[in-house]
């Protein structure tokens, strides 16, 4: 497995409960900023095999990035379990709801 691999699925491991991070996020975190796409790779293929949250992970935008209706509706409600609020067109808060390493794990 490479090392950008091994570090993205780390770090989407680390989203706590009620918190999310953006695709781009990860990437930068994982050490590569513009590696949003490769993130979104791992999530499709290894999200099953290392039982990754991969319903924490959102956009830039705070938004759901599913087209299809049963995968959205899926990832909103996984996300409603967890207490975050998510609009009827699939937007949430990042303000309230982003998970950042550097800063929550000081407080």
């Amino acid at each position: 497995m490479q090392p950008f691999t091994e570090k993205v699925i780390k770090i989407i491991k680390s989203i706590p409960n009620g918190k999310v991070m953006t695709y781009g996020q990860i990437a930068s975190a994982a050490g590569s900023p513009r590696g949003a796409r490769q993130v979104i790779r791992i999530l499709h293929s290894l999200s099953e095999k290392h039982q990754l949250p991969w319903h924490r992970v959102v956009n830039g935008k705070g938004e759901i990035g599913f087209k299809d209706t049963i995968s959205f509706n899926n990832q909103r409600t996984l996300l409603e379990e967890e207490e975050i609020y998510v609009s009827p067109k699939g937007t949430l808060d990042l303000r309230e709801y982003l998970y950042d390493p550097l800063i929550d794990d000081l407080r």
